[in-house]
């Protein structure tokens, strides 16, 4: 069987270290392309080299650009390495504008398509990642749900006949990485300046759209953060300080303390470290779940809707329209104690996803 997988930003990457270990445990064979849809340092190759991920067999270099401009340069690009390659698959991860183009590509060249990670739903319609998740789940031959609440989105939506239940890769490699940083195995995460590890901290991500477009908006989250009574580590994607210098906003302020984005075993070492998270990333949400931690997160919405039992995480789209006392209590609140579960898996999702693939071929053939 060969299998080419298609990855281009960060959450990918993370959930490509995983795939590749199952894949180098067997005979079939394996190819990675890299978009280059994240083609900064600290949001790419950092997680080659930090997750043991082989190097990418193709780069197509796409690079920064719209979502139209994203989309087609990977459509474009597509098609030759699809020629050159004739896979039996075409594994997709997540919910990206490489995703989405990765699979049209390979329904088109009569390719079949798995989707990493199906069925999620926000029910936003405003998210782009809420277009590329609905797109790719309707275009694609297999449908790799990570969770009973994925399964139940795509039956509803008429794809029943094409889902699997796989399990979640993230937590292969969270819970992988967890142990190896509980064992000292990796170095103590570079944190913002003036962040004492030792003393109470919070662990702060923003960067979608909704939040960081909008200069008032943006704005007023980051006063809300400031406002804090313990230190915020915020470390800073690159979308956030480009929105930031377009509309004149300064980060460090107050409580915020600004570093770069971390190595993937430093995110969570940082989140282990931290008294809790405050994030609108999705992936973050479920990590910052898998560790222990509290997460206060900065949307009307998530896809990942177990995290909300028990308290673990708590959906607030608008802090800086909280009672000031009200806002800080919420997000340094201590972790809650209440059992969490296994929703997302086992952390063998990935052994998962390549016996689901073989059956699914062996059932065409």
């Amino acid at each position: 069987m060969k299998v080419l997988s298609v990855v281009g930003a960060r959450p990918q990457l993370v959930k490509l270290a995983p795939i590749a270990a199952a894949f180098a445990g067997t005979d079939h064979q394996h190819v990675i392309v890299h978009t280059g849809q994240h083609y900064d340092a600290d949001l790419s190759d950092v997680f080659f080299s930090g997750l043991g991920i082989p190097d990418p067999d193709v780069h197509l270099g796409v690079g920064s650009g719209s979502h139209g401009v994203q989309t087609g340069a990977v459509l474009a690009a597509m098609d030759k390495v699809l020629e050159d390659e004739r896979p039996d698959w075409v594994l997709v991860y997540g919910d990206t504008n490489s995703t989405v183009a990765g699979a049209l590509s390979a329904v088109k060249l009569h390719y079949k398509v798995a989707h990493l990670e199906a069925g999620l739903r926000s029910f936003n319609r405003r998210m782009p990642e809420e277009h590329n998740r609905v797109l790719t789940d309707h275009c694609a031959d297999l449908l790799l749900a990570p969770t009973e609440e994925a399964v139940r989105h795509l039956g509803n939506e008429g794809l029943a006949e094409r889902t699997r239940l796989a399990g979640d890769v993230m937590v292969d490699i969270c819970l992988r990485i967890r142990d190896a940083v509980l064992a000292g195995e990796h170095p103590a995460p570079a944190l913002p300046e003036g962040i004492d590890p030792e003393q109470p901290f919070l662990l702060a991500t923003l960067h979608r759209p909704d939040n960081t477009d909008d200069p008032a908006r943006l704005a007023a989250i980051v006063e809300s953060l400031a406002a804090l009574p313990v230190p915020v580590a915020l470390l800073a994607h690159p979308r956030l300080v480009a929105r930031a210098e377009e509309h004149g906003i300064k980060l460090e302020q107050g409580a915020v303390r600004v570093g770069r984005p971390l190595p993937y075993a430093g995110l969570v070492a940082a989140v282990m470290a931290s008294a809790g998270v405050v994030t609108d990333s999705g992936g973050l949400q479920k990590e910052t779940f898998l560790l222990g931690r509290a997460c206060t997160t900065i949307r009307p919405e998530t896809e990942w809707v177990e995290t909300l039992e028990g308290g673990w995480n708590v959906l607030v789209p608008d802090p800086h329209e909280m009672d000031v006392e009200e806002w800080a209590k919420l997000a340094t609140r201590p972790a809650p104690t209440t059992e969490q579960g296994t929703p997302y898996g086992d952390g063998t999702a990935a052994q998962c996803v390549v016996k689901l693939m073989e059956e699914a071929l062996a059932a065409q053939a």
